[in-house]
């Protein structure tokens, strides 16, 4: 047999080989390897996730190439997370005053609020997974949980996912790389079920070997020798490849030499070896080609597309943080408004308990009034101070609380020092409302919670699919070629390995079955299991935002109806004061009736300024829900994850102040009262 035959022989294999490889991956495109239909109702909401927010990070996170031989094992140096206060905070602190929009709050979050910036190492995260699983790693899993630790203005959870990660900070594994579950729902099987996946990096790995050993020997006639000495070296090197194919190639080359202390003469050395020194070099290639297990491209490359999903489910979680984080700062916004507002309320009925009293002593000392309205005035300014202290304090607490919504380091004493005084007010819209179901339809296609679940249960089509093909046998094609060559110097033994005069060839089938399959069946049941589970809890997450988007529409209307009639009973109260102060000048009242009047007049300015506080909340709320809160405020998710804002958002229906009261909650005191 020629020598030129064999080496056809491994080609027409590996030709064969390929041709089944191709062939798997034209199969599998046939057969429909694209993401399974969309359960959702409006595809749009899945188009604009598509175009992936760009990574913060990414400049640091690039994995470094090859061109660098040692730069992909070096760390890599990230920035540290910055602590100062962006320069728009400091560029809107004038005077000792932080004059505060809501389009200003809202932008300052974007880039100093630390629920946002915590949230948005996610994305970088998510990034890793993909460049692992892209080498054939397996996948870490990403977070899906809000971020939740900004104080004040607790906007309402619209998250309906029982199965968000557990940990705190939104930096735990969560629905799509979890392994566990909660809220009812299993996710054990994601990504824990399917065929083991080959490295896709390369790997070259090579043993570099000298050894010299020294034994004593029994009979020094036979070896002429008092202790036989070997010296060793040997060199190994090895290069092993993988592809999504179920391919795996592997070469590897081999090169020994021996050589001992005993004489090259005579008897001993034609018994002993032929060669000393002896020089013993190999080579092979092999290639392994799975044909049942871990058989097709998109099984081997499973992992690389739900990481890729995992990376719009984080996409979406952030996007969920944004809506979440701006409703809270909103809420923040207006709180800070209400207890502006009631301030003044508050002062204004403590002033007012000062001028009674002060006139009320005075006509005690005429001898026109008795001495007990005194007293009654005096507890009547009692109850007006106490109602005012607990105001002014509610107000520096609110102001507290909008600094560290709106700031990364409250230690600035710049900022400590600083008033909160908002340029926006509160007021009763006339805007009217899309119909119910309209506002309905555009959350179940934008809610960033349905996203992420319906990319959840692409990832779980996938994972049934892995274990399906984990329930076949192992049945592997294995075609190798070789050649080894043995002399006593290095150029016999190369000439050897190249001229191929001791060729090792051949190929052969592995099968491995194992009998019940018990293990593998158990993984498959409980992959499709898990997959109707969350089937049910997506239509459960639907069913329970059409509920809390018509809910947010009728708390909308509610609170509209509370502040027409706090406002009525406002009117009333101070017509009903104005009647009593008249009837008092006429001698047909008394300061005690007054007083109480006054009192109604206070408590119906306090609820009014409270009803629209909630008008305003509800507004929020019903934004939030519908998922419509970022882009009807004109908020960038580009600026959201870059933490730079350059398109400022512009919230619509909002009655800006350009000369609001200044108010001093540290320097509102009541007068002391005089016995």
């Amino acid at each position: 047999m020629s020598v030129s035959r064999p080496v056809h022989m491994f080609k027409r294999m590996v030709a064969s080989m390929a041709i089944i490889a191709l062939l798997s991956s034209s199969l599998l495109a046939q057969a429909g390897t694209g993401l399974p239909e969309s359960p959702a109702q409006n595809a749009q909401a899945f188009q604009s996730i598509e175009a992936e927010y760009s990574s913060p990070l990414k400049q640091y996170t690039q994995p470094y190439s090859m061109r660098g031989i040692w730069k992909p094992y070096a760390a890599h140096g990230l920035p540290e997370p910055g602590m100062r206060n962006s320069d728009r905070l400091h560029s809107l602190l004038k005077n000792g005053k932080l004059m505060l929009s809501l389009n200003d709050a809202v932008a300052l979050a974007m880039e100093n609020n630390f629920d946002i910036a915590i949230a948005r190492y996610n994305l970088d995260i998510a990034d890793m997974d993909v460049l692992r699983t892209k080498a054939g790693g397996t996948i870490r899993g990403v977070s899906t949980g809000l971020v939740t630790g900004t104080p004040g203005g607790t906007a309402a959870s619209t998250s309906t996912n029982s199965t968000t990660g557990s940990g705190s900070g939104g930096t735990s594994s969560g629905i799509s790389g979890s392994a566990s579950g909660s809220g009812g729902l299993v996710t054990s099987t994601q990504n824990a079920v399917g065929a083991p996946v080959d490295s896709y990096d390369p790997i070259l790995s090579g043993t570099v070997k000298w050894d010299r050993a020294t034994i004593p020997v029994s009979n020094t006639s036979t070896y002429k020798v008092s202790a036989y000495t070997q010296n060793t070296n040997q060199y190994s090197f090895s290069y092993t490849q993988a592809w999504t194919t179920g391919t795996l190639a592997t070469v590897s080359f081999s090169n020994q030499r021996l050589a001992n202390n005993i004489p090259q003469t005579g008897e001993v050395a034609n018994n002993y070896t032929s060669f000393n020194p002896q020089l013993a070099g190999s080579w092979s290639a092999s290639i392994r080609q799975h044909l049942l297990q871990g058989w097709g491209i998109e099984n081997n490359n499973r992992r690389l597309i739900i990481a890729r999903n995992d990376r719009k489910v984080t996409d979406a979680s952030f996007r969920a943080q944004m809506i979440y984080t701006v409703a809270q700062i909103q809420n923040i916004y207006w709180d800070l408004v209400n207890a502006f507002e009631d301030l003044k309320v508050q002062q204004t009925a403590v002033q007012f308990a000062q001028r009674t009293l002060s006139d009320n002593k005075k006509q005690v000392e005429t001898g026109t009034l008795a001495p007990i309205e005194v007293v009654s005035a005096q507890s009547s300014l009692a109850a007006a101070t106490q109602k005012l202290i607990v105001s002014q304090t509610n107000l520096q607490l609110q102001q507290l609380i909008t600094k560290n919504a709106i700031s990364r380091n409250l230690t600035d004493p710049e900022l400590t020092a600083a008033l909160v005084i908002p340029t926006d007010t509160m007021y009763l819209s006339n805007e009217p409302l899309p119909p119910v179901e309209e506002m309905v339809n555009y959350a179940l296609a934008n809610r960033p919670e349905l996203i992420q679940r319906e990319y959840n249960l692409r990832n779980y089509v996938l994972n049934n699919k892995a274990a399906k093909n984990a329930l076949l046998p192992v049945l592997d094609l294995v075609g190798y070629y070789g050649s080894s060559g043995l002399s006593s110097n290095y150029g016999d033994a190369f000439s050897d390995l190249v001229n191929r005069n001791n060729a090792d060839k051949g190929a052969y089938l592995s099968l491995s079955i194992p009998l019940r399959n018990r293990a593998a069946q158990a993984d498959q049941i409980r992959s499709e299991l898990e997959y109707r589970q969350n089937l049910l809890n997506f239509q459960q997450q639907k069913n329970q935002i059409t509920i809390a988007v018509r809910n947010a529409a009728f708390a909308l209307q509610q609170a509209r109806a509370g502040v027409e009639a706090a406002r009525a009973a406002r009117d009333y109260a101070q017509q009903s004061l104005e009647s009593e102060q008249k009837k008092y000048a006429l001698g047909a009242s008394t300061s005690y009736l007054v007083l109480q009047q006054q009192s109604n007049e206070t408590q119906a300015a306090s609820n009014y300024v409270a009803a629209l506080s909630t008008y305003e909340k509800a507004r929020v709320a019903l934004d939030q829900v519908t998922a419509t809160i970022l882009d009807r405020n004109g908020i960038s998710m580009e600026d959201a994850t870059t933490g730079h804002v350059t398109h400022m958002p512009a919230i619509p229906g909002l009655q800006h102040n350009p000369t609001p009261e200044v108010i001093n909650p540290n320097a509102v005191t009541a007068q002391p009262m005089t016995k």
